[in-house]
């Protein structure tokens, strides 16, 4: 399926994917804000962040709209998509900034690395079987359709004689 989304050429496709990081990255950056300033007592603070959070939340689901049109999406493409990204960041991502994290000695951030690699790979895995499982049922149900079909045809084929 050809469309210019996900395009890796496109310009406006790399500038929608950044937009769409930073914005889901200040969403979570401000709730963590958020938490912080909550457990320093300071709970006007807190709100304002959240509030914040809320609306960047907004705004990278306007660049997923953009980036994922829904008249593009199935169950099935979502699933891919999943698959692709968790797949990266297991295989590629998080394994070269381990290996950066490991040059500067930053045994912390190895140690968690480590674990995103795991639940990456795991995330990847579990989106996989409900991928297969949903093949499954639709190879069952094409079966249990032409089933049906055939009696259908048999019966018009009886009636018609």
């Amino acid at each position: 399926m050809s469309s210019p989304f996900h395009d890796p050429a496109s310009v406006t496709i790399k500038n929608l994917e950044s937009a769409f990081a930073g914005e889901s990255m200040a969403h979570i950056k401000y709730r963590y804000f958020a938490r912080l300033c909550r457990a320093m007592g300071d709970e006007a603070t807190a709100k304002v962040f959240e509030d914040t959070a809320e609306q960047e939340l907004l705004h990278a689901f306007g660049h997923a709209d953009l980036l994922f049109p829904k008249a593009n999406m199935t169950p099935q493409r979502a699933l891919q998509f999943a698959i692709e990204g968790e797949t990266y960041e297991y295989t590629e991502m998080y394994p070269s900034f381990r290996n950066a994290a490991v040059a500067e000695g930053h045994t912390a951030a190895v140690a968690e690395i480590d674990e995103q690699i795991l639940e990456s790979k795991e995330h990847a895995e579990r989106f996989q079987a409900v991928l297969d499982k949903a093949a499954k049922r639709f190879a069952a149900l094409a079966k249990v359709e032409e089933r049906h079909a055939k009696n259908y045809q048999a019966t018009l084929d009886r009636v018609a004689a």
